[in-house]
């Protein structure tokens, strides 16, 4: 199995401070919460364990709605630190420690692009889903892309994810996703 391609069973989803203050500022900010409403949805239909962080819920509000619904209570967590990783807030969560981190959310050129880059320097590999970050002016969201390619971080598509998670066609599971995500 290829080390460049990502592995069901070594993923965690990361999704970072998509929170209901600060959404409606981003720009594409409901294309950015469809995205990642997709990705966390596919991540629990394939068991891939999903983390989601809150920065500074008292400024910022709590993880928008539609959102908060589709995640597990015990992977939220508050931070204040931009970085998840400095802050901490995942230590000890068994996938915390998995090899691979599928990471979305806002804004891409402060906490997302931190934290990919302390989980990267940490030895983790790290897949960036383009059209599932967003930032409040376009030109940081490219900026931050950019800069994450340049330090060894995967920029990827959604689409990219499924396709690496699944691996192989011509099974149920194939078939119950290409129908429920794929089309």
């Amino acid at each position: 199995m290829s080390e460049a391609l990502l592995d069901v069973a070594e993923s965690t989803l990361l999704v970072v401070d998509v929170q209901s203050r600060l959404h409606p500022a981003i720009h594409d900010a409901d294309r950015v919460l469809e995205q990642c409403l997709w990705l966390v949805r596919l991540a629990k239909r394939l068991d891939v364990p999903v983390l989601a962080s809150e920065q500074y819920p008292d400024g910022l509000g709590r993880t928008v709605p539609a959102l908060a619904a589709e995640l597990p209570p015990e992977g939220l967590r508050s931070k204040i630190h931009f970085s998840c990783f400095a802050d901490g807030c995942f230590a000890g969560l068994p996938a915390w420690s998995r090899r691979q981190m599928v990471v979305c959310g806002t804004e891409a050129h402060v906490c997302v692009m931190q934290t990919a880059l302390d989980l990267r320097h940490a030895g983790h590999q790290v897949f960036v889903v383009a059209e599932a970050v967003g930032s409040r002016d376009p030109e940081s969201r490219r900026l931050a892309l950019e800069r994450m390619r340049s330090h060894g971080i995967e920029i990827v598509n959604r689409e990219m994810v499924g396709f690496e998670w699944l691996r192989r066609a011509g099974d149920a599971r194939f078939r119950e996703v290409l129908r429920d995500f794929l089309r």
